[in-house]
C-alpha cells in the first residue's frame, strides 16, 4: 500500500509528499501516526532558512519541542535534492521526533547524517513561498 502525506496550508494550497519506505520504514511509520492522530495540524514552519531549508512540526513553535520521544535514525541512499523530506534532529542522530525539513535544492553536506524519508511531488512552488511562521493547517495520510 502506497502513502502520500497532503500538508494543506493556510492559504488552501497543498504540498503532496510520497515516502520512502524501504529506505526509512520507521521514520516514515513515525511521521503517518503522528499526521492520522493529527499531531500536525495547526503547526507552524518555524525555520525558513533561504536556498537551504524550511522546518516545521515543532509543537511548541520554536525548534525545541517534539512528541515526547525520539527515533533512531535510519540513514539511507537518498540523498538531498530540491522538494527532500527529511527528519531534523539535534547533534545527536537518533534524536528525530517530529521536526522535519523540506530542502529547496541539494544540499550535499546533509547525505548519510539525516533521514531523508520522502520527497515532494507535487507544490513545490508552495514550499518556495513559505514564510516562517506560516501553518499547516492539516496533515493528512492518503492510501492507495
Amino acid at each position: 500500500m502506497k502513502q502520500t502525506a497532503v500538508i494543506t496550508l493556510t492559504t488552501g494550497k497543498q504540498i503532496r509528499i510520497e515516502f520512502y519506505p524501504e529506505d526509512a520504514p520507521k521514520t516514515v511509520e513515525n511521521f503517518v501516526t503522528l499526521a492520522k492522530k493529527g499531531f500536525y495540524n495547526g503547526l507552524s514552519f518555524h525555520r525558513v532558512v533561504p536556498d537551504f531549508v524550511v522546518q516545521g512540526g515543532c509543537p511548541k513553535g520554536d525548534g525545541t519541542g517534539g512528541p515526547g520521544y525520539q527515533i533512531k535514525a535510519e540513514f539511507n541512499k537518498q540523498k538531498h535534492v530540491r522538494g527532500s523530506v527529511a527528519m531534523a534532529r539535534s547533534s545527536s542522530p537518533d534524536s528525530a521526533g517530529s521536526q522535519f525539513y523540506i530542502t529547496y535544492g541539494a544540499t550535499p553536506h546533509l547525505d548519510n547524517n539525516y533521514t531523508v524519508f520522502g520527497k515532494v511531488v507535487s507544490g513545490m512552488e508552495e514550499v518556495d513561498r513559505i514564510k516562517q511562521g506560516d501553518r499547516m493547517t492539516t496533515v493528512t495520510i492518503e492510501e492507495a
